[in-house]
């Protein structure tokens, strides 16, 4: 399986700006900028969408660990915290709500740090990993 997504940029680093399309479509020309990326400005930016990504691969990867594991998640949500300081990511930041029937704590935890070391985008980043995980 191959994924695609294409940047435009137009003009300089602080002035200019620049677009975002997914292959899918989700992203359609969405604006980001410098402003986006390190103000408050309208658009979004690479550490968000990488922020997005990681919760999402977390997540999935934590349900798939909880059926191998016979268990059935009824929600699971991630929060995800990107830190960007000195151009550099330092740092992603899972926070895991988690209803599982049945599931015990010991069980859960075993379950969450296999997702954490094992989904594809954990295994791309090349920072601190951490993760704040509650069974509801």
């Amino acid at each position: 399986m191959k994924r695609k997504a294409t940047a435009v940029w137009n003009g300089s680093g602080k002035e200019g700006n620049g677009n975002l399309t997914t292959q899918s479509t989700v992203l359609q020309k969405t604006q980001y900028s410098f402003n986006s990326r390190f103000a408050e400005g309208v658009g979004t930016n690479p550490e968000e969408l990488i922020a997005a990504a990681h919760a999402g691969c977390f997540t999935m990867k934590l349900s798939f660990v909880l059926g191998d594991a016979g268990f059935t998640p009824e929600q699971l949500s991630t929060d995800c915290l990107i830190t960007f300081e000195n151009g550099v990511i330092t740092e992603s930041h899972l926070v895991l709500t988690a209803k599982v029937p049945g599931i015990s704590v010991e069980k859960f935890n075993e379950c969450t740090t296999d997702a954490k070391l094992n989904c594809p985008i954990s295994i791309l980043l090349n920072t601190s990993i951490t993760l704040d995980a509650s069974l509801v």
